[in-house]
């Protein structure tokens, strides 16, 4: 902080001094007239020092960003013609305006940044994409202000280097017409007489070329991607849709909703991994967890605590009856009625247009169309542990069907995994009477979470039973005496753990392999490449959810669904990038853990200056009515704003709690909006606004308030 004050007393000091000494006179084209002769004569006795001195005087007046740059430019020409003239005034007015923008950097960077985080974010993420194409544009035309573009360019992340070398190359037309001009100095009445109209003109147009340019380099480059197919000249459908996860039943519905001619093909069952082994199954489970949980502790409510009479069995088909009763929202019949053709076959990609689909009864089918978008999503994966295949395990795809089959719940179930979905299975099944024993080689479970969030859910499992080994690698799956076992190392020691059923719960891998992205060398690094419009190496080749990431969310799926659907139809018109900015998620263990943008672990990595703000449920008369007063309402703001930069929510229905302040990041609304805003009573969904109170609670204007007492005193006389 004592060197940025000392940078700028320094800054600020020579600015004074050079206003100080009339040296701005010096800079106006009068000025410059009548110092012409005098200067003449000071370059005839000392060339080099007049060369040095002012190649010198140009390089901090434009790093200072003083008014004058111009007239030096003219006074290049002037003094050393046009050859030595360009070349003094181009070099000294990038060195200068580099050094601008290193101060900028310098000053001003770190500060924007915990202001506004996520814009400069957003910034920093297309200048590294397209900054010196950006920026390329913006110094050929000189209707911009030089030493705004150079402090404007000191906040974002562009290389130094890049600055220089693009200023160098970009300002060099319009320093040359000016030190052309310069050279005429006595013909000059002023200095719009050399930015005409028509030289404006040209400049804007020598402005759009870069963006001609890489149109033209954008039509070369399909061209040269393309080259190796024939493009059909006609198509049989507008979209073909590969997969009928979230992901791939919103692009397609959406397709057929705008009257596009759609095929949907899924070889397996409509709805994906969410309605069939995912989100829905799990569900179910965990709400028949929790009420056997309830029933043992009937006590909270005011009943008799019993052990829960149930058949296993029987909890276990009703998850695949709730599975049954959503299965007609995603079905055949219901997309057909929609308007999408739906194929159920295995689909691959012969060429950018064409899909070879193998049908589920045996035949072949083969459609063209002139978007594809590939849905494919992703599968649980199964670290290559020694001997787990021989002693065999389950995955979150399917455990539902074996676990059906049993007539009570596998008396020893190791869980490997600490993440949600190992969290959420670990805490059900131990609720329905497996000794679970959960596994995560990290040192917490929930890794993702705050620290205090981790340790909350930590307890939360442990509470409902679950051993946690954290710190804790496994090894490898072994078969003894009839018994399995699992070794895992800790603190280099190897601990035995025998259990019945492995469940498998360390990720989810994206299905790559098998729909021609290989043959068609369609780039995949764990999940397809795509831009950020959602396109693959061939524009006309998308890929949505799970199988692009950065979040396996079935509602990120269905989100990146739309972009695929409309940039696949109409990107030709208009596209549009896909938005992540704000991201729910839940994790659905019991409290529930919600959370939307920030945590205090990402605010302290991005060096933002942030508060925290806390509700504890405790104090909500809602979750006192229901015994349910575990977990609080964490949120992230600016020092001093009410913005809302991210949430925690731990509690139960933390999932649908989120969901005002996902609409209220969304739409840039406060705390004080929030506040604003009617609940009602006795609701969960009160403590939302609970917190924000907290928030303007601690932000009372002091000053204000007392202000108001002594008005009040006087007022009773």
């Amino acid at each position: 902080m004592i060197k940025k004050l000392f940078l700028v007393l320094i800054a600020a000091a020579a600015i004074g001094l050079f206003f100080h000494f009339n040296l701005h006179q010096l800079l106006t084209l009068e000025g410059l007239k009548g110092s012409m002769d005098q200067f003449s004569q000071y370059k005839e006795q000392s060339p080099l020092l007049v060369f040095g001195g002012f190649f010198l005087l140009y390089v901090v007046v434009t790093a200072l960003s003083l008014p004058g740059a111009a007239i030096l430019t003219l006074a290049a020409g002037a003094l050393f013609g046009l050859v030595e003239g360009l070349l003094v005034a181009s070099f000294a007015s990038t060195v200068g305006a580099t050094l601008a923008f290193l101060v900028s950097r310098y000053l001003l960077r770190d500060t924007i940044k915990q202001r506004f985080p996520e814009r400069l974010d957003a910034i920093d993420a297309g200048v590294e994409k397209e900054g010196g194409f950006y920026l390329f544009t913006l110094r050929l035309v000189p209707v911009f202000p030089f030493f705004l573009i150079n402090l404007l360019m000191g906040v974002t992340a562009i290389k130094a280097w890049t600055f220089y070398w693009v200023s160098q190359i970009g300002m060099l037309a319009g320093t040359f017409v000016f030190v052309n001009a310069g050279t005429q100095l006595a013909q000059i009445e002023s200095l719009s007489g050399i930015l005409s109209l028509d030289l404006i003109l040209s400049f804007a147009l020598l402005g759009v070329f870069p963006f001609i340019a890489k149109g033209i380099l954008n039509v070369f480059k399909k061209r040269r991607v393309y080259k190796n197919y024939t493009k059909p000249k006609k198509f049989d459908r507008n979209m073909i849709v590969i997969g009928a996860g979230a992901g791939g039943l919103v692009t397609s519905y959406i397709a057929a909703a705008v009257k596009a001619k759609v095929t949907l093909i899924e070889a397996g069952e409509m709805g994906g991994d969410c309605l069939n082994y995912g989100c829905v199954p799990s569900k179910a489970v965990i709400k028949s967890a929790k009420i056997a949980e309830q029933i043992r502790h009937g006590e909270h409510y005011g009943l008799e605590n019993a052990a829960p009479q149930f058949s296993f069995k029987k909890v276990m088909a009703r998850v695949h009856q709730v599975i049954a009763d959503v299965a007609p929202h995603d079905s055949v019949e219901r997309y057909t009625n929609l308007g999408v053709d739906v194929v159920k076959g295995y689909g691959k990609l012969l060429d950018p247009w064409t899909v070879e689909i193998k049908l589920n009864d045996g035949g072949t089918q083969t459609l063209t169309a002139r978007t594809i978008v590939i849905a494919t999503g992703a599968r649980p994966f199964v670290p290559p542990l020694p001997g787990i295949e021989e002693t065999g395990y389950v995955t979150s795809d399917t455990l539902w069907t074996k676990f059906a089959e049993l007539e009570e719940a596998p008396k020893k179930l190791v869980v490997l995994g600490g993440g949600p979905i190992g969290s959420e299975l670990a805490q059900s099944f131990a609720r329905l009477g497996s000794n679970v024993t959960q596994i995560e080689m990290a040192e917490r479970i929930m890794i993702k979470e705050d620290l205090e969030v981790s340790k909350f859910a930590h307890e939360a499992l442990i509470e409902s039973g679950v051993n946690i080994l954290t710190s804790h690698q496994a090894l490898r799956c072994e078969a003894r005496d009839g018994k399995k076992f699992i070794v895992v190392k800790h603190n280099d020691t190897e601990i035995d753990i025998e259990y019945d059923e492995l469940l498998c719960a360390v990720g989810r891998s994206a299905r790559l392999k098998g729909y021609g992205l290989e043959e068609l060398g369609i780039e995949t690094n764990r999940t397809v490449v795509t831009n950020e419009y959602l396109e693959t190496l061939y524009p006309n080749i998308f890929a949505a959810g799970d199988i692009v990431g950065p979040y396996q969310f079935t509602h990120v799926a269905a989100h990146q669904g739309w972009y695929a659907a409309v940039n696949g139809l109409f990107g030709n018109l208009k596209k549009f990038k896909v938005d992540y900015r704000v991201i729910p998620w839940t994790t659905f263990i019991d409290p529930e853990v919600a959370r939307v943008g920030l945590n205090e672990q990402d605010a302290i990595d991005k060096g933002i200056d942030y508060e925290i703000t806390r509700f504890e449920f405790e104090e909500l008369d809602r979750a006192i009515t229901d015994s349910a007063t575990k977990g609080f309402i964490k949120v992230i703001t600016p020092k001093g704003k009410d913005k809302i930069l991210g949430v925690t929510v731990v509690s139960e229905h933390a999932g649908d709690l989120i969901a005002e302040f996902v609409l209220a990041m969304k739409h840039g609304l406060g705390l004080n909006k929030i506040l604003g805003t009617i609940h009602s009573y006795p609701t969960w969904a009160e403590g939302n606004k609970y917190a924000a109170g907290e928030w303007k609670r601690a932000h009372a204007p002091e000053k204000v308030l007392n202000m108001l007492e002594k008005y009040h005193a006087w007022r009773r006389g």
